[in-house]
């Protein structure tokens, strides 16, 4: 029996790596000012990719699933933070509120786009509504995930003055403007995309990388190590595994209930179930004071290589008995 597909990838080693250097080596002073404004950069540069990566036919072929889509979205937004919400009063004395709060802030992010689609088509199910409900995902993201920070938090999203309203201003600004440009210009920029996909591929990852080693940076220098001992990353790390559970387990009930086929059953659990890293940190970033950005990230800095391991697990499973000839 092998045992690497349990193992964490290489860009989740990489993930830890960047976290590791952070609390041993965090950026200061200007340095730190100029990775900032470096990774603002970046963000912009990512929705930008992921605008040109959006395939419009794909879109349209299929759009026409909307009892699927309309389930994916319940899951990803209104389910996880039910989930999130109800668990509150009685985790939130054990965990802290402000490590509590990056558990709601994980509830409340969209959901994966390339890891939901690469799963999907392991697993032999429904590619184009996958591709379809995953870019919606994050489309609607850009909205829905500041409103439902505010009303989880039941605070201002933003330090000082800034609202709820000021987040989304900014969300959109820095994340839907490239995102929107960028699909704009897919005619022309997607076939150089497509032609350099592994030089594109080490660009996202490296972005992100570049994003979370600022965000902890910053985390670390206000005490993050401090305000999470070891039981508590161990109870999170149980939380999020509780959290992975109930969340497949459910697109997988719901779907069968409501006599979804095998290929779209598959497409709603890995893109029902799944939490975008890629999404989530730039958002925290953007609505979240810098040295509280590393306590909302945390959660799903430990969901994102868990649903991948296990997805990849059972997307095997699914892809094997899709392969099986059929029983006469």
């Amino acid at each position: 029996m092998s045992f690497t597909k349990y193992l964490p990838d290489r860009f989740t080693c990489l993930l830890m790596g960047a976290v590791i250097v952070a609390s041993f080596f965090p950026a200061r002073g200007s340095v730190s000012e100029v990775l900032s404004y470096l990774a603002s950069g970046v963000i912009f540069l990512l929705f930008f990719l992921h605008g040109i990566k959006l395939s419009r036919p794909a879109i349209w072929e299929g759009i026409g699933h909307w009892r699927l889509h309309l389930l994916v979205t319940a899951m990803t937004f209104a389910f996880f933070p039910v989930v999130g919400w109800a668990l509150q009063p009685v985790l939130e004395p054990a965990f802290g509120h402000e490590l509590y709060m990056g558990v709601l802030f994980l509830c409340a992010v969209p959901a994966t786009v390339q890891s939901a689609i690469t799963l999907t088509a392991l697993a032999k199910g429904n590619m184009p509504a996958a591709i379809c409900s995953a870019s919606g995902s994050t489309l609607m993201g850009i909205l829905l995930t500041p409103l439902l920070v505010g009303v989880l938090m039941r605070i201002q999203v933003a330090s000082g003055s800034e609202g709820m309203l000021h987040s989304i201003g900014k969300i959109a600004v820095q994340l839907f403007l490239p995102f929107l440009l960028g699909h704009l210009l897919r005619p022309w920029l997607a076939p150089v995309l497509q032609k350099h996909a592994k030089p594109v591929k080490a660009l996202d990852q490296s972005a992100i990388l570049l994003v979370v080693y600022s965000a902890f940076s910053g985390a670390v220098l206000g005490g993050i190590w401090d305000k999470v001992p070891l039981p508590n990353l161990l109870m999170l790390i149980a939380l999020c595994a509780v959290i992975l559970a109930l969340s497949m387990g459910m697109c997988v009930l719901a779907s069968r209930r409501l006599g979804f086929s095998t290929e779209d059953e598959v497409a709603v659990l890995f893109c029902g179930a799944q939490k975008s890293l890629v999404s989530g940190v730039p958002m925290a970033k953007v609505m979240f004071a810098a040295p509280a950005v590393g306590l909302m990230i945390l959660p799903l800095m430990i969901y994102h290589p868990m649903q991948l391991m296990v997805s990849a697990v059972v997307a095997g499973r699914y892809g094997r008995r899709a392969s099986k000839p059929a029983q006469p």
